[in-house]
């Protein structure tokens, strides 16, 4: 990807059908919906690709088992159906992975289980395993560190059910090179700075390079704000330029997840609580050789680009693993620590702080302008997203309408047809070469290929990073390209030093070495 080259297409004097703001899970997919079908496209990243929510899920790909609880069936009936398409277009980088609920009174295991029979009748066919009860042995043996005494009396067993996992950077990463594999223009660091109006309606942006400060006019008949929980920005722009007052639709809510060693783990499956005790869920969830904690729900009302964990979230993660682990984590044990921002959606008429009761589920608007916006959701279903988004903009004759579904079966870049899931590996593994699909060969050909830097991580990886996925700085590599920021925070910040040289050598411009190794600081730092 030589940058000069993407800058040189920005500049041209032409008209898109149509400019996408915002690079994460939401954007990406609109951007290859629109593409897929033939449309010409540009999309601008203020940041890196996924910088923002988009590589800070709780890598499950999941239909929702407490949406099913809230009695939102269309919700996830919808998720299961994309969870299953996910993980056929991405395998190397999206598998199954197993659930287990302990339950510690009688009634937990047929109570909840019932409710899991059900999220498979709403799988179908799609889905990943069959739910199963346990007894006390098989739970331990599924989860070896669980506690044999728990918060509400000895263990009696548990229910086993079945979901996905991934991996969200690299998938969101997948998603640009396939959007541009298929004819559209993806830039990062390349800031949507003004709506450009003429007569009242929208017919294009502005967009400014980080990197060099200039800026380029981009016109285009069709403008997708999907900017996360950024989106209100642009759709006050919007309705200042055209003279209506717009109130705010997004309430952010922060999702804090810890990592651990593996140790607190062991094994292949993930732990659910289903109900904390302030009524939350808690997961355990393994993933690239660690275990994730998380995650917490809390309003927000800053729009921080590196939110900090609030103590109290810190310590409810740490409390409530400890009623359920035999070996339970503390302060000193803690890897990595990392905040994303939900966009919820919340009611016209709702001023209040509760983000747990707000919806999931992903909404689109279309303004008098014609500015799209489209936010909330979640990663599972991002692509039925673009697929509304696409509706939106058809009948509001933005653009011409062309058939759909045309994603459905589009596998991503690194899982061409004939690949599958890496000779075995799994997204629990310890990350590799696996992780990169059929791309593997690619990446071993490059010189540094054998030379190991640490934790998965190879010299050939961070060109492979710099030439073909976009990545511009130390963070990119370290943080999304390879995912060791979030993995083991130290080890990422004893490794950048070597990366940022590397870097420097394929690009040519600073790798924003001492802003990483103060991120790298800000993971490690837990609040007072």
């Amino acid at each position: 990807m030589i940058r000069a080259h993407l800058i040189a297409q920005l500049a041209r004097p032409v008209t898109y059908d149509l400019a996408v703001i915002g690079g994460g899970a939401t954007g990406l997919g609109v951007a290859l919906d629109a593409a897929a079908r033939g449309f010409s496209v540009v999309l601008v990243e203020s940041h890196d690709f996924a910088k923002g929510t988009s590589s800070r899920a709780t890598k499950l790909v999941h239909g929702g088992v407490r949406y099913l609880a809230q009695g939102n069936i269309s919700l996830v009936r919808e998720a299961l159906h994309e969870r299953t398409t996910l993980l056929a277009n991405a395998p190397h980088l999206a598998q199954p992975l197993a659930f287990v609920m302990p339950s510690y009174k009688f009634w937990e295991a047929p109570f909840y289980g019932v409710g899991l029979k059900m999220y498979d009748a709403l799988a179908g066919k799609a889905r990943l395993g069959a739910t199963e009860f346990l007894n006390r042995a098989q739970t331990l043996a599924l989860l070896p560190n669980t506690k044999h005494r728990g918060p509400k009396g000895h263990l009696k067993g548990g229910v086993k059910y079945w979901d996905g996992q991934f991996d969200d950077a690299r998938l969101a990463l997948a998603l640009a090179r396939t959007a541009a594999a298929q004819g559209a223009l993806l830039i990062n660091y390349c800031a949507a700075t003004a709506l450009l109006h003429e007569g009242g309606k929208l017919v294009g942006l502005q967009a400014r390079d980080q990197e060099t400060g200039l800026t380029y006019e981009v016109k285009a008949d069709c403008v997708v704000n999907a900017a996360g929980v950024w989106v209100d920005q642009f759709r006050m722009e919007d309705g200042k330029a055209i003279g209506r007052d717009v109130k705010a639709m997004v309430a952010p809510s922060q999702g804090v997840h810890i990592v651990v060693d593996r140790s607190f783990l062991p094994g292949d499956h993930a732990m659910l609580i289903p109900k904390t005790a302030d009524g939350r869920v808690l997961f355990a969830v393994p993933w690239l050789g660690k275990t994730i904690l998380g995650t917490t729900d809390t309003p927000r009302h800053d729009l921080a680009r590196e939110p900090l964990p609030f103590k109290e979230e810190v310590d409810f993660i740490l409390g409530e693993s400890a009623r359920y682990l035999t070996k339970a984590p503390g302060r000193a044990d803690i890897k990595s620590i990392w905040v994303g921002l939900r966009p919820l959606v919340k009611p016209a008429d709702d001023d209040g702080d509760n983000t747990q009761g707000l919806s999931r589920e992903h909404t689109v608007l279309v303004s008098k302008s014609g500015l799209v916006t489209v936010t909330g959701g979640k990663w599972t279903t991002y692509r039925a997203m673009a697929e509304d988004v696409m509706d939106k903009c058809f009948a509001a004759k933005l653009l011409p309408a062309r058939p759909g579904a045309v994603t459905t079966q589009l596998r991503l870049v690194g899982a061409q047809a004939g690949t599958g899931r890496g000779a075995g590996h799994r997204v629990s593994d310890a990350p590799g070469i696996h992780l990169y699909g059929s791309e593997a060969p690619a990446v071993l050909a490059l010189p540094g290929a054998a030379r190991l830097l640490g934790g998965g991580l190879t010299e050939a990886m961070v060109r492979f990073a710099a030439r073909h996925e976009y990545a511009r700085t130390v963070e990119d590599v370290l943080a999304r390209r390879s995912r060791l920021l979030f993995l083991d925070a130290a080890l990422a910040r004893s490794l950048a030093p070597e990366v940022a040289g590397l870097l420097r050598l394929e690009t040519g411009v600073d790798p924003a070495l001492e802003a990483f190794l103060a991120l790298c600081d800000q993971y490690l730092q837990l609040p007072d």
